[in-house]
């Protein structure tokens, strides 16, 4: 694994030509700094520096599955004092090792710490590494995709078992919280994100926060969850007829979605563009009358975080490329009514390879429980 998060930040360095000669570069975004160095202790930044690269820890690391495992190969330091400034002690070792210029990500860093770099060490230049780091996560190595594809197997058996419970009569909040052990159970270093359940008008709602409602026949329940795996984090919706067979406008919006659900994954093969994805899946709803009540994006990229690019979405440029894995999520939800959605996590393959892969495989038919 050393090699693999050396030739990472090998890659950093050709891209933005940070940390050649004279330049070192600072990340200390947590998921960059876990892509990078295989874990993100807490407060950790990875320095790369002119000769080397050192993760620099406001305390000693504890092993800790949720926050990874640093690379052993990687020098660690820890601060004196466990209420230092990790980013401030970073650009310090820059400047003592010679670093002329100094790269940080200044969408993570607050005003606050980037006036601190340049006073404690006002020669170094202060530059922007922008979204590298996030552009080189966005096509995943074949083990982060397998790590992604546990995550989904995880998701689908948590899912799968809830189903084959009573569900009428429990509330939506105690049904999430469930879900979450559930996924805890069967191997997941936790939850993706907060787990939504929705019942009745709540239902189709995207990130509804559960409440106290409780499940009544007839009801549409709507349930999007999804585990994290070794910092991997996958996601799932699905949506349900609780207890009686579905009523005709049940059946119909169902419909809609599942079709616009379907032309979004067929589209996704590399080449296509992510507003073109979305446009695949948006153009079903409009033309079926619900085009006001459409998510601003179809969907989204997934991996050390639940939402990163791309996002498929309308104004968004870009073109896929093979091995990057996104969730399709339409869905559409009436109010006072309640409504759908379907999400599913792929990633985008070349159809000689079949094409793109499903990791969420839990039936999308429209089941009455």
């Amino acid at each position: 694994m050393s090699e693999l998060y050396a030739a990472r930040r090998g890659r950093l360095r050709d891209q933005c030509g940070a940390a050649a000669g004279s330049g070192a570069a600072l990340v200390s975004r947590p998921a960059n700094v876990r892509y990078l160095a295989g874990g993100a202790p807490p407060g950790a930044v990875l320095l790369l520096g002119p000769d080397e690269d050192v993760l620099i820890c406001p305390r000693t690391p504890v092993a800790d599955p949720a926050d990874g495992r640093p690379d052993e190969q990687l020098r660690t330091t820890v601060l004196p004092e466990p209420d230092g400034d990790t980013v401030v002690a970073a650009a310090g070792t820059a400047a003592a090792a010679g670093a002329e210029s100094l790269a940080v990500e200044e969408h993570h860093l607050t005003v606050a710490r980037h006036r601190a770099l340049g006073s404690v060490a006002p020669r170094l230049r202060l530059g922007d590494l922008a979204g590298a780091v996030e552009q080189l996560r966005i096509v995943k190595d074949e083990e982060e995709i397998a790590c992604l594809r546990i995550a989904a197997e995880i998701t689908d058996q948590a899912l799968g078992e809830l189903l084959e419970s009573i569900l009428v009569g429990r509330t939506e909040r105690h049904l999430a919280l469930e879900l979450e052990r559930r996924l805890v159970d069967h191997g997941a270093d936790g939850s993706a994100f907060p787990t939504s359940v929705a019942t009745g008008p709540n239902s189709g709602l995207r990130r509804h926060r559960p409440s106290d409602r409780r499940v009544e026949e007839g009801d549409f329940l709507s349930v999007c969850l999804g585990a994290n795996y070794r910092g991997y984090r996958c996601e799932i919706g699905r949506t349900f007829v609780i207890g009686t067979t579905p009523a005709d406008w049940q059946i119909e919006l169902y419909d809609v979605v599942f079709a616009a659900q379907r032309a979004g994954r067929e589209a996704l093969v590399p080449g296509a563009e992510y507003r073109e994805v979305d446009r695949a899946a948006r153009q079903v709803l409009a033309a079926a009358g619900h085009g006001e009540a459409v998510a601003p994006r179809t969907g989204h990229g997934v991996g050390l975080e639940i939402e990163e690019d791309p996002q498929l979405a309308p104004g968004t440029m870009g073109k896929l490329d093979a091995c990057v894995p996104v969730t399709v999520e339409p869905g559409v939800h009436l109010p006072g009514r309640g409504g759908v959605r379907i999400d599913d996590t792929l990633v985008v393959r070349p159809e000689a390879d079949g094409g793109p892969e499903l990791l969420t495989i839990t039936t999308k038919e429209l089941l009455a429980l």
